[in-house]
């Protein structure tokens, strides 16, 4: 009971200190004012219990700073400069331009996001010249961004495209481009078709097109390969017409095409006559003597043609494909109106090199063919390559014997 009994008056001490105000024990204090009278304050208990005030260092030496006394404060850390007296912002953008050719295509990306200055050049069009993007499964504002930077070749078959973002109606530079067998609508490909001015190498295989874009095609009359295999949706007469602008076409693919003999007919009869090699093969009973005579007649510099699976072509054609001295390479595989016995007559062929006749002969007598017909290298190439792009699964990343620099799959 001895120590509850004062930490009970403590406590009781304590609420009534808080409850009703305490008279002062302080002594009066004459004020400043004259001697009013005020209610007095403890000034030294504040002074006490108030946090310390920051001392301004001063100088200590010298009488005159007495009077004058000033602030010491740490001044500004200045820039260091590298050791060799340069740094990045410093560097032309000549010799920016050099550095960043010789980055891939992923970290020239990841430089574009350094700052607004590097995304310039990163972006530039020296750099964009040549692209591959073999294996990319989606293209969509990636395709239109590349195009737009300046690209002059571009190899993306087998790719979906989406909607490319073109942000201005600038013409393209592209000069060689590879959408085989891409999936993309009819309306984005003429979008993009409808931009290029200058394309001289076009591989649209496996494609639907459309008079549109056949007529967007006629506007490029520096195009030299042209590759629409497999290719259908326009009419013969856009054909015609595309075929009469494009007088220096060298090699061009029309095989396996959604053609009638209508579309035949504006091939033999408007093929400008620069055509060297021609695969004109897979339409049977639309391709007809008439049809080779008129090819022949336009075209005397042949050195590659294809007519294979064309059933009305006939042994009466071996005269007419005798005039052309330079022919080198010839299919007539599956042509089954030839028959096996007068493939001997291709001795008379002086210039002949490699014969192409899948389907005409048995395996057990073409040894007794290559010894009639020495000179002539028969069955080594199943497949056409006429204006066909190097084919994706080669490891250089050419594209119609050309490089591209920035290749997707490094």
């Amino acid at each position: 009971m001895s120590n509850e009994r004062p930490l009970q008056e403590l406590s009781e001490n304590l609420e009534g200190s808080l409850c009703r105000p305490q008279r002062s024990k302080w002594k009066r204090r004459p004020s400043c004012s004259g001697g009013l009278d005020t209610e007095n304050t403890p000034n030294e208990l504040i002074q006490q219990w108030s946090p310390p005030h920051k001392k301004i260092l001063t100088s200590a030496k010298g009488k005159e700073n007495e009077e004058n006394a000033f602030v010491l404060a740490r001044r500004p850390r200045k820039r260091r400069e590298s050791s060799a007296g340069l740094c990045w912002d410093s560097l032309p953008d000549e010799l920016l331009l050099g550095i960043l050719s010789c980055l891939s295509l992923q970290d020239l990306l990841r430089t574009s996001r350094v700052c607004k200055r590097w995304h310039c050049l990163a972006f530039d069009e020296s750099l964009w010249h040549s692209v591959d993007l073999v294996g990319k499964a989606q293209l969509d504002a990636e395709l239109g961004q590349v195009l737009s930077a300046g690209a002059l070749r571009l190899r993306c078959p087998h790719t979906c495209i989406g909607q490319p973002s073109f942000k201005s109606a600038l013409k393209l530079r592209v000069q060689h481009l590879d959408l085989s067998n891409c999936t993309v609508e009819t309306s984005v490909l003429e979008d993009i078709l409808s931009r290029c001015r200058h394309l001289q190498n076009l591989s649209l295989e496996g494609l639907v097109l459309s008079d549109s874009i056949i007529h967007s095609l006629a506007q490029n009359t520096e195009i030299v390969r042209l590759n629409l295999c497999g290719c259908s949706g326009f009419s013969p007469e856009s054909l015609a017409e595309m075929l009469k602008s494009c007088t220096r076409i060298e090699e061009m693919n029309v095989s396996w095409c959604d053609f009638s003999n209508l579309h035949v007919q504006a091939i033999a009869n408007n093929i400008p006559s620069s055509i060297s090699h021609l695969n004109i093969s897979g339409y049977r009973q639309n391709l007809t003597m008439e049809d080779v005579k008129a090819v022949v007649k336009r075209c005397p510099n042949i050195t590659n043609l294809d007519l294979s699976d064309s059933v009305l072509v006939t042994t009466d054609s071996f005269p007419v494909l005798q005039q052309l001295s330079s022919l080198r390479h010839l299919a007539v595989s599956r042509c089954y109106q030839i028959h096996p016995a007068s493939l001997i007559d291709f001795e008379k062929f002086l210039n002949l090199q490699t014969l192409e006749v899948f389907g005409l002969i048995q395996d057990s007598y073409l040894p007794i063919l290559c010894k009639g017909l020495p000179h002539i290298q028969i069955n080594t190439q199943p497949f056409s390559t006429v204006a066909r792009p190097t084919s994706a699964s080669r490891k250089d990343r050419t594209l119609w014997g050309m490089h591209c620099r920035l290749d997707y799959l490094v």
